[in-house]
């Protein structure tokens, strides 16, 4: 399993994508994905809406369990990828790319985000 380098990654096992223009993509890791099985329901935070770091935003229910999504960024809802919600398999065929969950407008800095390197230690202890 490869954790892209560009990403930086929360212990709650969400990713999240450089900011541009103050704006970051956020999803699942594949570590996550494959622990959670085949997805079949996603509820993703409203376009619009604040999320805060470390906190509940949403669900993400496989054929396992029911697992919450955490934001691993304070900001504002400004995307939901509804393709997700269409199909969610894709969060498991493709968590990186076109299994992104929402973007959203940082609102303050978060720190306490892992490298690549860091998040892959975590899941291998």
């Amino acid at each position: 399993m490869s954790n892209p380098q560009q990403l930086r990654y929360s212990k709650e096992h969400e990713w999240l994508s450089a900011v541009e223009d103050g704006v970051a993509t956020v999803g699942i890791t594949e570590h996550a994905a494959n622990a959670l099985g085949d997805i079949v329901f996603v509820q993703l935070p409203e376009v619009g809406s604040t999320v805060t770091a470390t906190e509940e935003c949403g669900e993400l229910e496989s054929t396992k369990s029911v697992s919450e999504l955490y934001s691993p960024v304070t900001g504002e809802v400004v995307e939901a990828n509804q393709d997700v919600v269409d199909d969610p398999s894709l969060v498991n065929s493709a968590p990186f790319e076109g299994g992104w969950l929402f973007k959203v407008r940082l609102t303050a800095e978060q720190d306490d985000l892992l490298t690549a390197d860091e998040y892959t230690a975590f899941t291998a202890g």
